[in-house]
Formats: C-alpha cells, structure tokens, sequence
C-alpha cells in the first residue's frame, strides 16, 4: 500500500460521486481542505497519510464499503455511479505448490483446465483473475500459510508490486519486483529470510501482479 495508492483512491471515489476532493472531505464532515494536494505532502516534504477516522467517514459518507475502497487503491477500475460495492463473483482458487503443475495454465499464462477449486471474491475487472492458497512460512511475515491472494493477469506490473511468477522450469512462486529491464527481472523475496532472485526474462513463463490478499 503505497501513499499516491490511497490518495488516487479518494480522488478517483470522489469523482465517482461527481465531487472535487475538497467536496467529499465537506461530505464527510471533515475541513474543506483536508484532501486538498497541499495537504499530502508536509512543508518537510515527507508524505501525509489520510488518517484512519477520516476514510472511515468518507467510506461511510459515500456508503462505500471497504472492499470495493481498497479495489481503488489497488489499482481497478472505479465504482459504478451508483457507488456500490462491487458484486461478488466466483473465481478459480489452487494451491501455490499445484501452481507449478501441468494442466492449470495455457501458455499465455491464464488459468484453464478443470482442477480448479473456486471461491467468492469482491469483483475484479479481470476476467482472467485467479486465486492461490498460500503454503508454508516462505512468504511470512507478508502472506502466511493458509492465506489467500488473487492475482490478475492483466494488471500492469510496475516496481514495487508483489507479483506471482512462474519459470519455464514449472517453479511458482511470490516475490516483490525490484526492477525489470529489457533483459532481465529481480524480485524481492517477501522473508527476509529467503534470498532475492534475479532471471533473464527468457526464463520466466509470466508475471502476474497480487491484487488482493483476504488474510
């Protein structure tokens, strides 16, 4: 969760209701200025944070619920015009150990096949999006054993984001991507305990962006 993440949400929830930044916060009850930009940034340069209380009553002013909030600030697209939550949906769920199997991926990288569990999500845009059942201790204390994450394989990936990659040798696995140039891909191990990885690009089958984890 990144500072200019929470601030496009309150922009883009706002727009959504046909409001500047300066009307939701009056909506909510807060100074007119409080989402105004001078505000997110101290006169120190470090970076101001909406705090909790005041999302809590935007969310409420709006009735918004969290989920279909926290859909903003990973990136989906905005809420219909009504302002509800998105509708829940069913999508393909496996283990992140059977990842690495035959059978659950066609080449592009996009769950097919018929060894797929599912679950009930809050709406993604991607129609391709899928879910993977963690396991084991090396992405804690990030993801833990039992957690879920959903992952799309439309979303853009730019650095900084967790992702889930899968190499051409059928290894599967969820990192943090430090940096991608033309040739090569580094990712962050999410235990410190674990090591970073570095590939040629030619060695990865796809990367495919975390957009949401229910933990």
């Amino acid at each position: 969760m990144r500072h200019e993440d929470i601030w496009r949400a309150i922009d883009a929830l706002a727009a959504e209701h046909g409001l500047s930044a300066s009307g939701l916060a009056r909506r909510a009850g807060l100074d007119a200025t409080a989402f105004n930009p001078s505000k997110r940034t101290g006169v120190d340069g470090r970076a101001r944070w909406p705090s909790t209380e005041s999302v809590a009553k935007v969310l409420s002013a709006t009735g918004t619920g969290f989920e279909a909030f926290a859909s903003l600030v990973t990136g989906a697209p905005a809420l219909s015009r009504s302002g509800r939550a998105a509708i829940a949906r069913r999508i393909p769920l496996i283990g992140l150990a059977q990842a690495g199997g035959d059978g659950f991926f066609d080449d592009g990288g996009y769950p097919v096949g018929g060894g797929w569990d599912e679950i009930s999500v809050p709406d993604v845009p991607d129609p391709n999006a899928y879910a993977l059942e963690i396991s084991g201790e090396s992405m804690e204390p990030v993801f833990r054993d039992g957690d879920v994450v959903i992952v799309s394989p439309g979303a853009p990936v730019r650095r900084g984001d967790r992702v889930v990659v899968r190499t051409r040798q059928g290894e599967v696995m969820a990192k943090e991507l430090l940096r991608q140039s033309a040739r090569r891909v580094e990712l962050a191990s999410l235990n410190p305990a674990h090591p970073n990885y570095s590939f040629d690009l030619a060695e990865l089958a796809w990367m495919h962006r975390i957009i949401w984890a229910t933990q």
